[in-house]
């Protein structure tokens, strides 16, 4: 099977990375990824690209198999991955076509597989940083570069979907500070700090939420994705550019000091112990 050091999620309207690729399938202890993982090469790096709802958009947020798809980057030996994601603004600043480099998030999700330990080996992993600091720099670097409007922090709470939030709720969740609002950061953002994968989110602001300000109109489907396809040439760009300027050294990245392994003995184990994911 190939290999590949970098890998990239796309998300709603970003289908495509690489023309040149190979299509693998990949099998999974957990299911079917969304879809084959497409890899090729980019500067002299190997790059993995896996649409999370597939290739059509047939899978829902709250169907998606975070833990195969998160499972096959790994199983083809990547290290970083770029997670970008379509988002609705919680903010009157951050405003549609801005993209934001999160650097925290707020699961509200329910009823999602979200870890890999379920026995007889338990892990504790603190996602207290849950986004990788060097490859968020990367990622504001390269976008201030190509004059994309970017916030270099922020909070996204990642709703369940598929259905979009009330007027009640985004209110709700802005009075909390948070910025950004998507369906798909978690778990697939913290199974990847599992797996020891560092990994970056740039949020792609396609609307403001309902209900944040009253001269905003309320969300729906039609809008977000036209919205997302003006911006699928930006985030492609400064995708590319980030693969050609990641660090030569990935293994530098990867958080495995986040990583507390132990057993039914109480022994505690190393990374470098764990079988798990070979």
């Amino acid at each position: 099977m190939l290999q590949a050091e970098i890998g990239v999620f796309g998300g709603s309207g970003f289908y495509r990375l690489l023309d040149e690729v190979t299509e693998i399938k990949i099998d999974t202890p957990y299911g079917a990824p969304s879809d084959s993982v497409m890899v090729g090469q980019l500067g002299g790096r190997t790059v993995a690209f896996l649409p999370r709802h597939g290739r059509s958009h047939s899978i829902p947020p709250h169907r998606i198999n975070y833990r195969a798809n998160v499972w096959a980057f790994r199983r083809l030996g990547v290290k970083a991955v770029i997670s970008p994601c379509a988002a609705g603004s919680l903010a009157r600043h951050v405003e549609p076509g801005h993209f934001v480099v999160c650097d925290q998030w707020v699961d509200r999700t329910h009823g999602r597989a979200d870890t890999f330990y379920e026995g007889p080996i338990v892990a504790h992993i603190s996602p207290a940083d849950p986004y990788c600091p060097v490859l968020r720099q990367l990622a504001i670097d390269v976008i201030r570069e190509h004059q994309i409007p970017v916030h270099e922090k922020g909070t996204v709470v990642v709703i369940n979907g598929p259905r979009f939030s009330t007027k009640a709720e985004s209110q709700w969740f802005g009075s909390h500070g948070w910025e950004v609002i998507n369906m798909t950061q978690y778990p697939e953002a913290y199974l990847c700090r599992e797996m020891g994968m560092a990994v970056v989110n740039i949020s792609l602001i396609t609307d403001h939420d309902s209900g944040v300000h009253a001269e905003t109109e309320a969300v729906n489907a039609q809008s977000v994705l036209e919205v997302f396809k003006q911006n699928a040439e930006n985030i492609q760009k400064v995708v590319l550019e980030m693969i050609r300027r990641m660090p030569s050294d990935l293994d530098a990245l990867r958080p495995m000091d986040a990583l507390a392994f132990s057993r039914g003995d109480g022994h505690v184990l190393s990374p470098h112990d764990i079988r798990l994911f070979e």
